[in-house]
């Protein structure tokens, strides 16, 4: 159970805009399952309201280390100015309570619930959390913005993940001025899939590393969604151009080892290798190559492991293949 004991923070059952003042911004608690107790689970819920207007949905922590997203979504908030605002801010700092606790990216039980999406109603336990998030939340939504990082044991450059072939998610994109896009159509389960599925366009931004928080990361992150406000008219600042010309790949791939042993990466993230280019090394433990790895083709380095002990079939690195 995760309840804070504030009274100031009412429980809620459902999601309802009407509970928040024109001009305000309110926390809520939103019950959403219960627990082996019997006692309900949960989630975190901010809304800015200002006058009539879009609903931009904002979510983090889909899988339960992806802490970055929770600073943005936090920090966001605390300089939106509601009676400035057209339209409404629906923030979930944590989706994943269960896992969040556990300090997991998975769920309770071993289920990522970012493959499962809109999940099910009369389903198994992680099918019937992400149904009832699905069903009590992001169907409020217009436009989702779904914040996540790379997975424990890597790293990922700023990157977003969207279908380019659709206007508005691929403007909703390019307005965050991350590091790279990648041309990725939802029809994996993910959270954005069944966002696309209720004719809600969404992006997911993949904002650096797990398990702790990156300021540079968290300012990019927030910076982008500003200008997604300003897009849609929901606020009047105007949108900031990055510094660096995004890179945009058509599609992208993870390259993996087929021996085990210890797992050396030589490539950066963001870097350009060449089809050929030794891309990792890996040795036993007295020291020895066992094996070298080369690009398959000319790439950029979207995210890599960094984790040394490696099994046959880890991953080495996500290699974006540009348009």
């Amino acid at each position: 159970m995760l309840i804070k004991d504030n009274p100031k923070i009412p429980i809620i059952r459902e999601i309802d805009i009407n509970l928040v003042k024109k001009g305000t911004i309110r926390q809520f608690w939103l019950s959403i399952i219960s627990d082996g107790l019997g006692n309900p689970v949960c989630i975190p819920v901010i809304i800015a309201r200002g006058s009539d207007g879009p609903i931009l949905g904002l979510t983090a922590a889909v899988h339960g280390n992806e802490l970055n997203g929770i600073s943005v979504i936090q920090r966001l908030f605390n300089e939106i100015i509601p009676d400035e605002l057209k339209g409404t801010i629906i923030g979930i700092p944590i989706v994943n309570i269960p896992s969040f606790i556990r300090k997991k990216r998975r769920f309770n039980d071993g289920t990522d619930l970012n493959h499962i999406m809109p999940g099910k109603e009369n389903g198994n336990v992680s099918q019937v959390y992400a149904y009832r998030f699905v069903t009590k939340v992001v169907r409020h939504f217009d436009y989702l913005l779904d914040l996540h990082t790379a997975s424990s044991g890597r790293i990922n450059s700023y990157y977003i993940r969207a279908d380019m072939k659709h206007d508005i998610t691929r403007e909703l994109a390019l307005l965050q001025n991350a590091q790279i896009i990648v041309h990725n159509p939802p029809s994996d389960g993910t959270l954005r899939g069944a966002a696309e599925e209720l004719n809600i366009p969404a992006i997911t931004l993949e904002v650096g590393n797990p398990n702790t928080f990156q300021k540079k990361m968290i300012r990019s992150g927030k910076e982008g969604i500003h200008n997604v406000l300003s897009y849609l008219g929901m606020t009047p600042d105007e949108i900031e151009k990055g510094d660096e010309d995004v890179v945009i790949c058509k599609q992208s791939y993870w390259i993996f080892t087929d021996v085990g042993g210890l797992l050396t990466v030589h490539v950066e993230l963001c870097e350009i290798v060449e089809e050929g280019q030794t891309i990792a090394t890996i040795r036993d433990v007295f020291g020895n190559v066992i094996k070298t790895y080369q690009a398959p083709e000319k790439g950029i380095v979207i995210g890599k492991s960094i984790s040394p002990v490696n099994q046959s079939g880890g991953r080495i690195l996500h290699l974006g293949i540009m348009e």
